[in-house]
């Protein structure tokens, strides 16, 4: 039986409900994570501070790799949201898995291609943006599209497009089938109760990969947006 989520309507438009829950739940846990973890801070961090430390020093790694380094502190921020709303985002389908008869109340928000495919355009649209700041409207246009080379203009445009769909695509496809994969093995277990035990296993098992790939993938899309942003910033000669 195929899943379905809850949905609501408001002035005769149709919201996916359980997208919009999980959206908003992970961005409350991103933000409390961030709330408590900054609290009382000391010149000798310990425990809590060392780890929300670790995660701004290993945003501030990806940027410094794509980034020039004068531009990295202004972006900083923006990896380190991008980083950790994903990761969260990933790991909610992870925690547990709510369905009432056919309906799904509880899932990955970024096992939603709507939710992964906005993410990405909202980053395209970001990366246009701050071009637009740096050199300004025609200086943005002939950067980004008439250098090196003028004929090369649609393909670029068209790029534009391919980006949005390569990004918000490839998040979507490995969190998606991860958590049918789940569902597949909790299913196994529960129909056939002497495969309970071996789908308990397979179940810790594949929930451990996930978490790795979802890590994983929190990495690329922040890699993926920086390198988008660097082609913008950079002056094409």
């Amino acid at each position: 039986m195929q899943e379905k989520s809850w949905t609501f309507e408001v002035g005769g438009l149709w919201f996916n409900g359980t997208t919009c829950l999980m959206v908003i739940l992970t961005c409350v846990i991103v933000f409390s994570l961030v709330f408590v973890c900054t609290r009382n801070m000391a010149l000798k961090p310990k425990g809590k501070q060392n780890a929300i430390e670790w995660v701004v020093d290993f945003v501030r790694g990806i940027l410094s790799s794509n980034l020039a380094s004068k531009e990295v502190s202004d972006f900083h921020l923006l990896g380190f949201t991008l980083f950790l709303f994903v990761f969260v985002a990933n790991m909610l389908g992870l925690v547990t898995k709510i369905v009432v008869g056919d309906t799904s109340y509880w899932k990955s928000p970024t096992a939603d291609p709507l939710v992964t495919l906005t993410l990405a355009l909202l980053v395209i649209i970001l990366t246009n943006f701050f071009s637009v700041k740096k050199f300004g409207l025609k200086g943005y246009f002939v950067n980004s599209y008439l250098k090196p080379v003028g004929f090369l203009a649609p393909v670029k445009i068209l790029e534009e497009f391919t980006n949005v769909l390569t990004l918000g695509l490839r998040l979507y496809g490995n969190l998606f089938v991860g958590e049918i994969l789940l569902g597949l093995i909790a299913g196994m277990g529960i129909s056939k109760l002497w495969m309970f035990s071996f789908a308990v296993v397979l179940e810790m098992i594949w929930q451990a990969f996930s978490i790795f790939i979802g890590g994983i993938q929190s990495y690329v899309f922040v890699t993926l947006a920086m390198v988008y942003l660097a082609h913008k910033l950079e002056v094409e000669e």
